[in-house]
């Protein structure tokens, strides 16, 4: 089992983002999964300049020459894919963002009204394709503010023929890196419930319904 986060926090280890990854990426090895966390904001990942080239030449054949492959090379052979990022202005950061737009280079250059004669193909793709997931932070209190991100990152899946195994948010991120000394005791049942989803995605590659019951509520809850 390989899981690879693509991290797209521009505070990168140091983020709220990251805590949660962190946490979910320990239980995941606990239960013997090779864990990659690939930080974008240490990566070099130019605009894609809509050229389409990629799609003549082939998957992976860029005219832009940055780290994108070597990120690309990290992903490879993954069972799941997770995304990551905290919330900017409702919506994912703005590398991610960029990340995504280059991702075209190995995407199908076909909308999603394919053709009959491209369907069999498509479900070939999707057979092979590995498994996905969201984790996201925001420093409001309202679960609202990931509406966009849960919408996009359904539309990611679908434009990747890939599955959406599960979506993790946690509203008031700043206090899984500076909680008071009151709410430490919650923050830290919190990581280890997001370690448990770790390890129970490496495992089963799905969440239990407690798990996911509890996420869905997470800790800011608490502090209503």
């Amino acid at each position: 089992m390989k899981i690879v986060v693509v991290n797209g926090s521009p505070k990168g280890k140091s983020s709220n983002t990251n805590v949660m990854v962190s946490a979910f990426l320990k239980g995941a090895q606990v239960a013997g999964a090779e864990a990659i966390n690939i930080f974008l904001t240490e990566k070099e990942i130019k605009h894609c300049k809509g050229c389409h080239t990629c799609w003549t030449r082939g998957p992976g054949q860029c005219v832009t020459n940055d780290d994108m492959l070597g990120v690309l090379s990290l992903m490879a052979g993954a069972n799941i894919i997770v995304f990551a990022t905290p919330v900017y202005f409702g919506n994912i950061s703005g590398m991610l963002k960029v990340f995504m737009d280059r991702m075209t280079m190995i995407g199908n250059p076909h909308s999603q009204n394919a053709t009959e004669e491209n369907s069999q193909e498509l479900k070939s793709k999707e057979f092979q394709a590995p498994k996905l997931m969201m984790i996201s932070s925001c420093g409001f209190p309202d679960i609202d503010e990931f509406q966009v991100i849960s919408l996009w990152i359904k539309r990611v899946a679908q434009k990747m023929h890939m599955e959406l195994i599960g979506e993790i948010y946690a509203t008031r991120g700043k206090f899984l890196t500076s909680p008071p000394e009151e709410l430490q005791p919650v923050i830290s049942n919190y990581l280890l419930l997001l370690e448990r989803a770790g390890k129970e995605i490496a495992t089963d590659m799905k969440l239990s319904e407690m798990t996911e019951k509890k996420l869905t509520g997470n800790f800011s809850d608490i502090l209503q």
